[in-house]
C-alpha cells in the first residue's frame, strides 16, 4: 500500500484539525459539567424547601456555575483554535504505508510507525490516529480519493486499529 496525497493551504483546515482534536481531548468538561450542574441544581431546590437552604444556597449556585463553565470550556477552545488557527494555512501533504504514516506541513515533517498506533477513530471528516491514548494527529478522509480511503481503511481494519464513533 502507498497513498499520498496533498493538503492545500486552506485557512479553515488546521481549524477543523484542532477543533477535532480538541473535543477529543476535552470532551470530559461536557459531561464533568454537567454532573456539577445536574447535582448543584438539584441540591439548591432540596436546600431550598429546608430552612437551613439560605446558608447553603450559594455552594449549590457556586456548582451551577462551575458546571455551566465548564459545558462551555469546549466551545470556547473551539472557538478559539479555529480563529487562532487560521494564520497556519501552509500546504502538506500525507505519504502512507504499510510501515508507517509521513507526514509534511510546510517545512515540517514527522511520522508515526503503524506498530505504534494503539487506534484509530472514525469521524465524519478524519481518522483520529491515536499514539497510546493520545490522539497523535489525524488523516482527513475528504482529501484522499475514494479507492485509497477504502485501501486505507482496509488496511487499519486488517491491524485491528479501527473503532467506530
Amino acid at each position: 500500500m502507498h497513498i499520498r496525497f496533498d493538503v492545500p493551504a486552506d485557512p479553515a483546515y488546521p481549524g477543523r484539525v484542532a477543533a477535532v482534536l480538541g473535543s477529543v481531548r476535552l470532551r470530559r468538561y461536557g459531561y464533568i459539567g454537567a454532573a456539577l450542574a445536574a447535582v448543584g441544581a438539584i441540591g439548591f431546590l432540596v436546600s431550598r424547601a429546608f430552612t437551613w437552604g439560605e446558608r447553603a444556597s450559594s455552594l449549590w449556585m457556586a456548582m451551577i456555575v462551575g458546571g455551566l463553565l465548564s459545558m462551555l470550556y469546549l466551545p470556547w477552545v473551539r472557538l478559539r483554535a479555529r480563529r487562532r488557527s487560521s494564520r497556519y494555512a501552509v500546504e502538506g501533504a500525507y505519504d502512507i504505508t504499510d510501515d508507517n504514516i509521513m507526514m509534511r506541513s510546510g517545512s515540517e515533517s514527522g511520522g508515526i510507525a503503524w506498530d505504534g498506533v494503539a487506534q484509530v477513530r472514525d469521524t465524519p471528516d478524519f481518522w483520529i490516529v491515536y499514539v497510546g491514548r493520545m490522539p497523535a494527529t489525524v488523516i482527513p478522509r475528504w482529501l484522499m480519493t475514494a479507492e485509497d480511503a477504502e485501501t486505507l481503511r482496509a488496511h487499519m481494519a486488517g491491524r485491528g486499529l479501527l473503532r467506530h464513533r
